[in-house]
């Protein structure tokens, strides 16, 4: 089915910063922004997907290799990007991996990792920008949750727990900076078919499973998460915040 999508006039101009940028959710999410006409800035490890990503969207979007478990090295990445685009007027805490693990083998370290791979980045960014946009009178965070617990899916309990705490640091932090108008939204999505779940986790009976559980019938392209962000980001959704805004076709 051929889409119509809309276009945000306030969006054109605006600084957005995006963490996993090079890939999958996150490179449609950066792509959406670039044809706003907004300046992008986004982070993330791969190096080689990051310059493509760059060379195929043009001198509006930059990016800053950043390994985003370190802290310090996340902070010194979004300090290079708004020297070079300037604040940001708005944040979307993408980075995530949904790596599978059976509850009986996971340690300690490993636990700690995957909330510093999938929660922690994201408060730590928020922090980061937040003073900048205050300093601009307002701003939009949108922070990626998944709707992996929702369903209470199984196969990855250190995953699902970082994810669904997302959802109290969106609440949190939408009280703290609402007097600030700074608006914080999380973004669940469904099972989205990007390159990597095509790769390592769709299959004939993975695909029928899912379109028993979805309300549509269609399976869900990493554009209409992007979208969402979009509206979420734009002057349209001024007084969207606090909230979860799905995009998983109806699964339940």
């Amino acid at each position: 089915m051929p889409q119509k999508f809309a276009l945000y006039p306030s969006l054109s101009n605006k600084t957005v910063f995006v963490t996993g940028g090079a890939s999958g959710i996150g490179a449609e999410i950066v792509s959406a922004f670039a044809q706003q006409g907004a300046k992008i800035g986004f982070l993330d490890l791969d190096e080689g997907a990051s310059q493509t990503l760059c060379e195929e969207l043009g001198d509006q979007v930059q990016f800053e290799r950043c390994d985003l478990r370190d802290i310090d090295a996340l902070k010194s990445a979004m300090e290079g990007l708004a020297d070079r685009l300037g604040a940001a007027d708005i944040l979307v805490n993408n980075a995530a991996r949904d790596d599978r693990h059976h509850w009986k083998n996971v340690t300690v370290e490993y636990w700690d990792e995957r909330l510093s791979t999938n929660l922690r980045h994201q408060f730590f960014a928020i922090q980061q920008v937040a003073d900048g946009m205050i300093a601009k009178g307002g701003g939009s965070i949108i922070n990626l949750g998944s709707n992996s617990w929702w369903e209470a899916g199984g196969g990855f309990p250190a995953y699902a727990t970082a994810k669904s705490a997302v959802h109290g640091l969106t609440r949190t932090m939408a009280r703290d900076l609402g007097p600030h108008r700074i608006r914080v939204n999380t973004v669940v999505p469904g099972w989205i078919m990007t390159e990597r779940q095509k790769a390592l986790w769709v299959t004939p009976e993975a695909l029928e499973n899912q379109h028993k559980r979805q309300c549509l019938p269609d399976l869900i392209d990493p554009i209409f998460v992007a979208r969402m962000v979009l509206f979420l980001a734009s002057d349209d959704a001024s007084m969207c915040t606090a909230n979860n805004y799905m995009v998983e076709a109806g699964s339940i």
